[in-house]
């Protein structure tokens, strides 16, 4: 599955740690970050953003990717509510732009919490022992998915395209 539309070291990326708030997520950033790097993507052309602040379309539009570390999945979620950047970032999924959620990153986006951002309307488990079989899911998709460590559900815009990709 190729995910970027480009030569991997024109691509930019936004780099977003706001959920990692504790230690143990903290120390996790590192290895998210080598994972854009490890893809090609070149160090340059990582910007990283905390989300302080909220970001405006026509600026998210401007990058490739945006990558969401994991952490706290509740603090992330206020926070892109509370700064707006919610209505950015689904106009930018709705405009073919690429997410990668990683733990809570991609808890957002599904039904688990309240206020969440309505995209996967269905409950995800992360960090599973055991977890859903690699391919494409038929819509609808059931009630529960489960993702290992090593796997993700790679939803491609708002329609019902969904795939477990990894291992």
């Amino acid at each position: 599955m190729s995910m970027a539309a480009q030569e991997m070291s024109l691509v930019k990326a936004l780099f977003i740690p706001t959920a990692a708030i504790n230690a143990g997520a903290i120390a996790v950033l590192p290895k998210c970050m080598n994972d854009l790097l490890k893809c090609g993507i070149r160090e340059q052309n990582i910007r990283v953003y905390d989300l302080h602040t909220g970001m405006k379309f026509e600026e998210l539009r401007t990058y490739d990717v945006v990558y969401l570390c994991g952490g706290d999945t509740q603090y992330l979620l206020e926070r892109i509510n509370d700064t707006q950047f919610n209505k950015s970032l689904m106009a930018y999924i709705r405009s073919n732009g690429l997410v990668i959620g990683v733990s809570a990153g991609s808890l957002i986006f599904s039904n688990n919490l309240r206020d969440n951002l309505g995209l996967i309307d269905t409950t995800l488990e992360v960090h599973c022992a055991g977890g859903e079989k690699t391919g494409k899911l038929d819509a609808p998709v059931k009630d529960r998915i489960r993702l290992t460590n090593a796997s993700a559900l790679a939803v491609r815009g708002e329609s019902n395209k969904w795939e477990i990709i990894g291992e």
